[in-house]
Order: C-alpha cells, then structure tokens, then sequence
C-alpha cells in the first residue's frame, strides 16, 4: 500500500471541534496536521449551533472547560484574529422551588472551578426581561460574562488560525476508514482510495465518527436527535435582553441579529432519533404549536410576537449526555464526539484537552481531569453526570 500523504496527526471532521484540535495542537507545537472535512468547513452540526455560551454545569469539569473557553470568546479577535460573533447579552437562569437547593449547590461548584456566577432575585431578573412573567419562579442565576456567539464563525476562524501555523484544511476530503496495524493507528483511507499515513488520528466527526470507529471494534454510543429552533419577530425592540435559560417550562430563548429571538426546547427527555445525512430542516406544526404555547405564557409582554422561521438541527447523544474526549483501545486513536449540545461553548477547551493528550497522555488542567471524558466509563457504568441534577431538566448538565 503506498501512502500519497503523510502526517503527524489526522483529524477527522471539520466542525468546531477538529479545527479547534487543529489550532490547539499547533499551538503545542504539532503543525504536521491534516484536517479531513467532507464538505466544507462548519458545514454539519456546527452550522446548526444556537450558540450559546454559559458556564452553568453541574458537573465540575465541564463548568471548568465552558470557563476557560469563555476567554477565548471573549479575546477572539485578538487571539484568532477574526470576530467569531460574541455577544455578551449575560446569561440567566431560573428554576423552581424543586430545584434551588441544586441550583445554588450547583453555583458553588461552579465557582470553586472560576466560573463568575451569582444568585441574583426576581427583581433583577424583571429589569432584565421586563416582558417575562417570572411568578413561578422560585431562584435564579446570572453570568454577567455570557451570552451567545456564532458556531460558524468560529469554526472558519479556527481553521483559519490553524492555516497560518501550518495546519492543513483538506475540505471535500471524506475519510472513508481509518487503517490500523499491530494494534495501533497507521493513517486512513479517504473516499477516493488515497491514503494519509499518520502516527495519531483523532476523529471528531459528530455522528459519523461511529461508523469509522465501529469498524475496529469500538463501541460509541451515540444517539443523533433531531433538535428544531424557531425564529421569532418579537414585535418590537427589546434592546439588549440577556440569553434566558428557563427551567420551569424548559425553554431557553435569546436575541439574534437584526432583533430577532431564537426560540428552542430544553425538555429532551423524549429524544426524536433522526439521520444526520437526511432529516427534516424545520419545525414540525406540533413543534411550532409548541413552542408559542411556551412562549406567549412565560412571555406575555410579547403581544405582537411573529413567527418569523424555523430550521432543525442534529444533537449527537450520549447516554449521559457529555461528550467522548478519549483515547481509545486502539493506540493513538483518539475521539472527539457526542458533544450532546454543548459543544460550542466547550470548544476551546476541547482542543486544548485533545491536544493535551496527543502531546502529553493526559490533561494539563487540574479542573478537567481526562478520565471524566474516558470512552470506556459507559462500559464502566460510570457515567458522568451532575452530583446536583434538575428534577424534571436533567439533560440540563
């Protein structure tokens, strides 16, 4: 077998989260890098994003991780040298009388790991969003630092970025298998029969990542859920309203460019299985019925609201709903996958894990031990979840 390419590390999949291990890793130092994107870059999931950006976890080290992405967010232009659309609009969330005692465990935790949260009162919350009715609230949170951001824009600026340290962007490049040999990664194999030899491979491919690994015995456990957003003309200018997370009747809403608000359903205890390469692109009528139901009744000072769109998007799941940042049975295979809708706002600092990993075999973060993200914990039954779950939100990580 002759190789046409070599490589220090593959990566495969060209979303945020392969161009954000591409920038990390050249930053260690690794510029031998190739980035294998069958279409374009941000052109899957990453595309579809809602962008939001909170640090509000249960679980430590993704509180951690959503932290320290933060800045980066908020230092883009400077570090990446392009904007990536961050809006620091703050970020609220509410919750009822079920849930403040995991609420405000929930903010010490997140604090003790840097996140800037506080416990703010209903009064506040009015001020902030004065069309809200807010009377079944029992307690709310408030991140000053965040907001929302746009998931393509950060892609392309972290390719771009990567690009100016030698990286390689390889777009209409599908990766057809991943080769193997003696019981570690050797390269792969792209659609057209080429191959690219390389020492590591790091798949960070969303959904598709489960066929490429499945084929060497590797068991990912992911779901793809179809996830509708609808697009709303709120009927007026609510000025600069913060992104709202609400708990109470699982809905989180926050402001768009030219005014509008972007709409989407927090309950997803009854997930819609759905095919990443062939899903409908908008609200169902059920969905839509759905969602102004929610909103008129947690929003009723929006009296002229429209809708005024709607698209779908894809989640890839995993039974605990965190993502997969591992190592693999397979020596220097590495996963990057199952991000389960945090992946935007985690991303920075998941190139910096797998970089950490490619580089050094383990996390260079105290606050974001690799064994939380282990593929093998669902095997384990160890699964990694909130030690201060939502009753009634528990997706809500």
């Amino acid at each position: 077998m002759t190789a046409t390419a070599t490589a220090d590390v593959v990566v495969v999949g060209g979303g945020l989260e392969g161009t954000s291990i591409a920038w990390s890793l050249a930053r260690r130092g690794v510029t031998d890098v190739v980035v294998c994107e069958r279409d374009t870059v941000g052109s899957g999931g990453t595309g579809k994003s809602s962008g939001i950006v909170r640090c509000h976890y249960g679980v430590s080290s993704l509180a951690a991780m959503a932290t320290r992405s933060l800045e980066l967010f908020e230092n883009a232009s400077e570090v990446l040298g392009e904007d990536v659309g961050f809006r620091q609009t703050g970020y609220v969330v509410g919750v009822g009388e079920s849930n403040v005692d995991a609420l405000r465990a929930s903010l010490a935790n997140q604090r003790a790991v840097g996140v800037q949260t506080e416990e703010v009162d209903r009064a506040e919350v009015a001020r902030l969003w004065p069309v809200a009715d807010l009377s079944d609230f029992a307690a709310f949170a408030w991140e000053s630092r965040g907001g929302y951001g746009d998931a393509y824009q950060t892609a392309q600026a972290f390719a771009g970025a990567a690009r100016r340290l030698g990286v390689r962007v390889r777009q209409g490049t599908a990766v057809a298998e991943v080769l193997t040999g003696s019981g570690r990664v050797t390269g792969v194999r792209l659609a057209d029969g080429s191959v690219i030899s390389a020492g590591t491979v790091v798949v960070a491919a969303g959904p598709w990542s489960v066929p490429l690994l499945a084929r060497h015995g590797i068991d990912l456990p992911i779901r793809v859920h179809r996830e509708p957003i609808v697009v709303l003309d709120p009927g007026g200018d609510l000025g600069r309203v913060p992104v709202f997370s609400d708990l109470v009747s699982l809905q989180y809403i926050r402001t768009e460019s030219g005014g509008r608000l972007l709409f989407g359903n927090s309950d997803l205890s009854t997930p819609e299985p759905a095919d990443p390469d062939a899903y409908l692109n908008r609200a169902t009528d059920d969905f839509l019925e759905m969602a102004v139901e929610k909103i008129s009744r947690r929003f009723p000072g929006l009296e002229d609201a429209s809708v005024a769109g709607s698209y779908a998007g894809c989640y890839d799941v995993t039974p605990d709903f965190n993502p997969v940042i591992s190592e693999t049975p397979v020596e220097s295979l590495l996963v990057a996958a199952g991000f389960s809708g945090h992946g935007f706002k985690i991303s920075p600092a998941v190139g910096r894990l797998v970089a950490d990993l490619v580089v050094d075999g383990k996390s260079s973060d105290v606050d974001v031990p690799e064994s939380d993200f282990r593929l093998s914990r669902f095997a384990e039954d160890a699964l990694l979840t909130s030690p201060f779950p939502y009753v009634g939100a528990g997706e809500m990580r």
